[in-house]
């Protein structure tokens, strides 16, 4: 049975991690040929490649098992330090995971906050769009995603957590400038709109719901989640808020709603590895019940 040597593991992480052997060498206190030394010895135990050379550095296919492994290896030693007794002079888990940007300015950090508060554990948040984040899970980079895929990733669970739905907002000015008879689809083809990046649907997705057809008026690109509420409050174009967003600017009158039949709701499911650890489960467990509040 082929046994791992640890300390190659984790500068396999720590290279894929940082991208470079330089900055890993410096995460490690190490020099960059002895981080090149472990990886060559690891590579040649195994008898295949685990890193692409490029920039940045990426996992293969095997290097992304072993990535999932070393994950795996940290969160099981937590799991007995705990049982012992002696988590706490264990130091903190380190528990990474992917979610999306709103999710992230709504409710989430809340939920990790709580968990937090009570476990010794230390997040490593990686943002993408909720279509892209399970791609992390499935890539060992990170132990679990909140993500839009109710498809499980190997080895992983899947729990609903609820939908979170977008509004078509605007400021009164904007709209009584752009939209003065409302979203036609003659206005909404020339009306600026505020999107996240260029990964992000939603706009795209209300355009094809009322339009029924492809349009392309000018973008605006805001890939920050509170700046992207300020952009369109603003005036810089109308955008797709969630609820708890522009709840309170709707009230206020900062914003305006543009079509009050009309929202995009996209289901949000907690995907996690399959592997018995009391953190991840405390994590999981604060999630679900702040979803629960949140998007119901």
């Amino acid at each position: 049975m082929m046994r791992f040597d640890r300390e190659q593991l984790e500068t396999l992480a720590a290279v894929v991690a940082a991208g470079t052997f330089d900055a890993a060498a410096e995460r490690l206190s190490i020099t960059p040929s002895a981080v090149s030394q472990r990886i060559k010895a690891l590579e040649q135990q195994l008898g295949r490649v685990v890193v692409v050379r490029s920039k940045p550095i990426r996992a293969t296919e095997s290097g992304t098992a072993l990535l999932r492994l070393v994950q795996q290896l940290g969160a099981l030693e937590h799991e007995a330090a705990t049982e012992l007794g002696i988590a706490e002079s264990a130091g903190s888990v380190s528990i990474p995971l992917a979610v999306n940007a709103d999710s992230m300015a709504t409710w989430l950090l809340p939920a990790l906050a709580e968990v937090a508060r009570a476990h010794p554990l230390a997040f490593e948040l990686h943002r993408d769009d909720q279509e892209y984040t399970a791609a992390l899970l499935a890539a060992g980079t990170v132990m679990a995603a909140v993500t839009s895929d109710s498809r499980p990733v190997a080895a992983c669970t899947v729990t609903p957590l609820g939908r979170m739905h977008y509004h078509p907002v605007a400021s009164p000015a904007f709209a009584a400038r752009w939209l003065p008879e409302g979203p036609t689809a003659a206005a909404l083809a020339v009306a600026p709109v505020v999107v996240f990046d260029r990964k992000d649907e939603l706009q795209s997705r209300y355009l094809r719901s009322v339009t029924r057809r492809q349009l392309a008026p000018p973008h605006h690109f805001v890939p920050a989640s509170a700046d992207f509420a300020v952009a369109v409050e603003l005036g810089l174009g109308w955008g797709m808020l969630p609820k708890a967003q522009c709840e309170a600017a709707l009230r206020s009158g900062a914003l305006v709603l543009l079509d009050p039949s009309r929202t995009v709701a996209v289901p949000l499911y907690w995907q996690q590895w399959n592997l018995r650890s009391t953190a991840l489960d405390a994590v999981a467990a604060a999630v679900v019940a702040h979803a629960a509040a949140a998007l119901a």
